[in-house]
């Protein structure tokens, strides 16, 4: 039998050793913490749900025929602008005097469009050449036809910016329009009414387009649409508009035949529209807007997805909100959707668009390119670090080079070279703990998430000239480009002085341009 002693002595050397043990498995523990620590040391982070964003990439989008009953049973929403307690505001007609024409526009004068991304839909067409066709196919291939139609866009944008001569236009007369519409690049779809009776047409609303334009009966050369063509015979408010009035006057190489204005516009594919200009009315579910100056295409040539035209956002005067004018302030507000989801974007018009609350950043004009929205961009973050990049990458010089543009019909934010490179290169170090993979189209930088339910990726931040801060969410830097965990980092090099931010990393926030006071505002709403 053991002493009193003897046991007292066994019993602590048995807790002696299991202290050692125990010792020993937290040193192990604290160096396994410590090396993933410092694999994923970055001060800050975000975390992307891999599954469910790849769970977006299998939703089938809907044929068009349900997208026609989206827009049916989705209403336009409506207020009016101002605080106004006068109970017949609702029923006054408000009138413009603009150049060419008086633009009425009916109460209530606030409103909003339902918006959504081309690839939510199927559109499909006997002629796939016409290019009548959209949303079909795995995810892989609808995002790499839409890297291509990037890649054209901005090779398009960059050929307007910087060649010493532009092409010339086919024809007498004409103008280049880099546009959303070349080579089919149309992004988002609203749905309005033209003419009187209103008639419903799909119409690509484009950023860096100046220019409202619709097919139109008779058409000698016309492309698909899902739609029947716009037939002016049979609108009441249809006006024609002669060669030498003041609206005819700020078409640039405007034509005349017969009397009528005629316009031209090419895009940088080859694709083109040309008809006569006429002033018409476009409604928005109960807004009408009268004596809109419009393109009537007669003559109408290449992929446009089965849209009738394009709704022109641009900063010129005869965009749709340079025609408005002082009706909206040349206020507009738009919430891009997020890929994946079933929810929808908006369109807004008008002051009661602009948030509070938002982080305002001064637009920049070029002279050279008016009809783009410029932004003061003075760096880049990943990581909440910023990145070693000369602010004089991102500057618009005197010359009207360079410079960062916001456009809804570029997908893929593009930056110099150099700017890119550095970009990457301090995302990359901070990312060494994933699985690379091959890269994909456009993008270099990719990663194998097979596996990954959720993980921290490094913050991705624009640093605005005067102080604002934008941090993306991370569904806007990391996408999928395949249904079985392959993400890439959505930017690339522009391979030229500008910058483009594109639609991918603008989804899901609100997007606010006030023309009238010269800024862009970022949040704080999403969608």
């Amino acid at each position: 039998m053991l002493t009193a002693a003897a046991f007292q002595s066994s019993f602590l050397v048995v807790v002696l050793l299991l202290l050692e043990v125990v010792i020993l498995l937290a040193a192990a523990a604290a160096a396994a913490t410590a090396t993933t620590t410092a694999t994923n040391s970055y001060p800050d982070f975000q975390h992307l749900n891999v599954k469910d964003t790849l769970a977006g990439t299998k939703v089938v989008p809907p044929k068009i025929s349900e997208y026609h009953d989206f827009f049916n049973n989705h209403q336009l929403d409506t207020d009016s602008i101002g605080s106004s307690t006068d109970d017949d505001d609702d029923d006054q007609t408000t009138t413009d005097q603009a150049e060419g024409g008086n633009h009425q526009l009916h109460s209530p004068r606030n409103y909003k469009l339902k918006l959504l991304h081309r690839d939510r839909i199927i559109i499909s067409s006997p002629h796939p050449h016409q290019g009548f066709e959209s949303g079909g196919g795995d995810h892989k291939h609808r995002l790499i036809e839409r890297l291509k139609r990037d890649s054209n866009r901005v090779s398009s944008l960059i050929n307007r910016l910087y060649e010493e001569e532009e092409k010339a236009a086919a024809g007498d007369f004409g103008s280049d329009v880099m546009s959303g519409m070349d080579q089919g690049s149309g992004e988002y779809f609203v749905r309005i009414g033209v003419g009187s009776p209103a008639r419903s047409q799909y119409m690509v609303i484009d950023s860096g387009s100046d220019i409202v334009w619709v097919q139109c009966q008779p058409c000698s050369q016309c492309y698909r649409q899902s739609d029947p063509v716009f037939d002016p015979s049979a609108s009441a408010s249809f006006t024609g508009v002669s060669c030498g009035s003041a609206v005819c006057e700020r078409v640039e190489n405007a034509g005349c035949h017969s009397g009528r204005c005629h316009y031209e516009v090419s895009y940088g594919d080859g694709s083109y529209t040309k008809g006569t200009l006429a002033l018409e009315t476009l409604t928005f579910g109960q807004a009408a807007v009268r004596n809109v100056a419009i393109g009537c295409g007669h003559m109408n040539r290449g992929m446009f997805v089965g849209a009738a035209g394009l709704l022109g956002l641009g900063g010129g005067s005869l965009s749709f909100v340079g025609q408005l004018g002082g009706q909206t302030g040349g206020a507009f507000s738009y919430c891009l959707v997020s890929r994946g989801t079933d929810s929808s974007g908006s369109l807004e018009f008008g002051r009661g668009a602009m948030p509070v609350g938002a982080a305002w950043v001064p637009l920049i004009r070029n002279l050279r390119a008016p009809s783009f929205y410029y932004v003061g961009l003075a760096g880049l973050g990943v990581g909440g670090i910023r990145v070693p990049i000369a602010e004089d990458i991102f500057r618009l010089n005197e010359l009207g080079d360079g410079g960062v543009v916001m456009d809804t019909g570029t997908a893929v934010t593009r930056f110099p070279n150099s700017a890119y490179e550095a970009f990457r290169d301090a995302f990359i170090s901070q990312t060494t703990n994933l699985p690379r993979a091959s890269p994909v189209s456009i993008f270099d930088t990719c990663y194998n998430l097979f596996g990954f339910v959720t993980l921290r990726v490094p913050t991705v931040s624009f640093y605005f000239s005067g102080g604002p801060i934008l941090t993306l969410p991370a569904r806007n830097f990391l996408i999928p480009v395949d249904d079985v965990g392959t993400f890439c980092l959505a930017f690339a090099p522009s391979g030229s002085g500008l910058s483009i931010i594109g639609n991918i990393q603008q989804e899901g926030i609100q997007i606010s341009f006030d023309g009238a006071n010269g800024f862009v505002g970022f949040g704080p709403n999403v969608c």
